[in-house]
C-alpha cells in the first residue's frame, strides 16, 4: 500500500449568529462579538426559549425563484447557500475543476424540524387534507445533501449525518475516509441545522438543559464557568471543500489547513449523558493522534466541544487531562459565542481551529469569568492569545454517547490569505505556554 493521501482544506462556507462568511466569523471570535439575544417578536421560538443564536433572514430569493423555492425547509435553504458559498471559496467548479463522479457530499443534521412542525400542526388543525406532498423532501436528513447534489451537478458518493451534535464532525471524517481510500478527490462536507421551532427548542427546556435566567443574553453561554447552568440554542451551517492534496496541487488551489487526523468512539453509557469520566471522548482524542502519527505534545491548541452544561464539560474537562496526561494545550470554546448549533457546531468550530492554525490566533472562551475547579485546563480567557501552534484538535460530542476529534496540520498548499492580521489589535501577545514553540 503506497502513501496515505493528504486532505486540504481549500474552500469554508459559514451562515452562523456570529458571521455569513470566513472573515466576518473569525473577526466574531478575534474580538468577542457575540451571536446570542433574544428571540425577537414574532419569531416562533418567542415565549419558548429566552435566548437563541439566529442567522436572521435569508431574503425572498436566497435559493432562487422557482416553485420549490417557496416549500424549501430552512435547513435546506442554509445548505445550499452554505455550499455555494464554500465551493466559491474554494474556486472550485463541478465539471470543470472536478469530475461530476469525483466529488462527494456529505451533511449532518437532524432534517427540516420547521416542516415537520407546520405540517402537524396544519393536520391537528384541518385533517389529512392539509398534508403537503412535499413533507418527505422537507424533513428527510438526507435533503440538504440531495439538492446540494442536484444544483451542482454532483455524481459522486452522497450521505446524511446523523449523529445528533457530533454529525457535522462526522461528516468531515467520513470526507477523510472517502478521500484516503481513493474513491473522491473532492468533499463537500459539514451540516445545517435550523432547530429554533417551538416543540424542538422545547423538549430542550424541559429538560432543564437550556440556559437561563440571564438577564444580558450575550452571557447566557459560558463553557467552564462556574456560573453556567445550560446551553444555548442555535441556528446555522458550516461546509468544508477538502481535496486530496495532490489535486488541489495540480489545479493551484491554496489550503487553510489540513486534516491530519481524525478518531471516533461512542461511550456506550446513556441516551443523553456523557460518560462522568469522559473515558469515550479521551479514547477519541487518542485515535485521531494516533491517526496523525503525533503525540500530546504536538498539540498546541484544542477547541473543545464545551457547551456550558454541567456535566458535559466536567466530562470533556477529565478526557482531556486523562488524553494528554502532564501536557496542557490551550483551550478554549467558540460556543460562548456561537451557542449550540447542534451538528453545525463542530464544523464551525474545524474551521476556526484550521484558522487558528494558519493564522497563530487563538480564540478564548469568552464569559469564563471564574473557571470551575472541577474543569481545570489552561483556559483561553477574556481575549485571544497569540501562538505559534503546528497542530490543534477540535472536538465534538453527541447524544448517544457520539464522539468525534478532528486534527489540524499546516496546509501543505500554498497558504490562504488569512482573514485579519496575526498582529491584529485584541490578541494577548504576552500569555503564551513555555510547551507551545514554532
Amino acid at each position: 500500500m503506497g502513501p496515505r493521501a493528504g486532505v486540504v482544506i481549500t474552500g469554508i462556507g459559514m451562515l452562523t449568529p456570529i458571521g455569513r462568511d470566513v472573515a466576518e466569523v473569525f473577526d466574531a471570535v478575534r474580538t468577542g462579538r457575540s451571536g446570542l439575544s433574544r428571540p425577537p417578536a414574532g419569531h416562533p421560538v418567542a415565549g419558548s426559549i429566552e435566548v437563541a443564536g439566529f442567522v436572521g433572514d435569508l431574503g425572498p430569493a436566497a435559493v432562487g425563484s422557482g416553485p420549490e423555492a417557496k416549500i424549501l425547509d430552512r435547513t435546506i435553504m442554509l445548505a445550499l447557500l452554505t455550499a455555494r458559498q464554500a465551493l466559491a471559496d474554494a474556486n472550485l467548479v463541478v465539471g470543470r475543476d472536478v469530475e461530476a463522479g469525483r466529488i462527494a457530499v456529505i451533511l449532518g443534521g437532524v432534517g427540516g424540524m420547521a416542516t415537520l412542525e407546520s405540517q402537524v400542526l396544519a393536520r391537528a388543525e384541518r385533517g389529512r387534507v392539509a398534508i403537503s406532498p412535499y413533507l418527505l423532501t422537507g424533513i428527510l436528513p438526507n435533503m440538504p445533501s440531495a439538492r446540494i447534489a442536484i444544483e451542482h451537478g454532483i455524481r459522486g458518493y452522497s450521505s446524511a449525518v446523523g449523529t445528533a451534535c457530533a454529525s457535522g464532525a462526522q461528516a468531515i471524517a467520513d470526507g477523510i475516509r472517502l478521500i484516503r481510500s481513493g474513491e473522491a478527490d473532492v468533499v463537500l462536507c459539514g451540516a445545517s441545522e435550523a432547530p429554533l421551532f417551538p416543540t424542538f427548542a422545547e423538549a430542550f427546556g424541559n429538560a432543564r438543559a437550556l440556559a437561563r435566567d440571564w438577564s444580558e443574553p450575550t452571557q447566557a453561554s459560558r463553557p467552564f464557568d462556574r456560573r453556567r447552568n445550560g446551553f444555548v440554542l442555535s441556528e446555522g451551517a458550516a461546509l468544508l471543500v477538502i481535496e486530496r492534496a495532490e489535486h488541489a496541487s495540480a489545479r493551484g488551489a491554496r489550503g487553510y489547513a489540513d486534516l491530519v487526523g481524525y478518531g471516533a468512539t461512542t461511550d456506550a453509557y446513556h441516551p443523553a449523558a456523557p460518560s462522568p469520566d469522559g473515558a469515550g471522548a479521551a479514547a477519541c482524542m487518542r485515535l485521531a493522534l494516533a491517526d496523525a502519527g503525533l503525540g500530546p505534545e504536538d498539540i498546541g491548541y484544542i477547541n473543545a466541544h464545551g457547551t456550558s452544561t454541567k456535566l458535559g464539560d466536567v466530562a470533556e474537562a477529565s478526557a482531556i487531562t486523562h488524553a494528554f496526561g502532564g501536557h496542557r494545550p490551550a483551550v478554549s470554546s467558540t460556543k460562548s459565542l456561537t451557542g449550540h448549533m447542534l451538528g453545525t457546531s463542530g464544523v464551525l468550530e474545524a474551521a476556526v481551529s484550521a484558522l487558528a492554525v494558519g493564522s497563530g490566533v487563538l480564540p478564548a472562551t469568552y464569559n469564563l469569568s471564574d473557571p470551575d475547579p472541577d474543569c481545570a485546563l489552561d483556559h483561553i480567557c477574556a481575549e485571544p492569545r497569540l501562538a505559534d501552534v503546528s497542530y490543534a484538535l477540535s472536538n465534538s460530542f453527541g447524544f448517544g454517547g457520539q464522539n468525534v476529534s478532528l486534527l489540524f496540520g499546516r496546509s501543505s498548499a500554498p497558504r490562504r490569505d488569512l482573514p485579519v492580521a496575526v498582529d491584529a489589535p485584541g490578541i494577548d501577545h504576552q500569555h503564551q505556554p513555555e510547551e507551545i514553540t514554532s
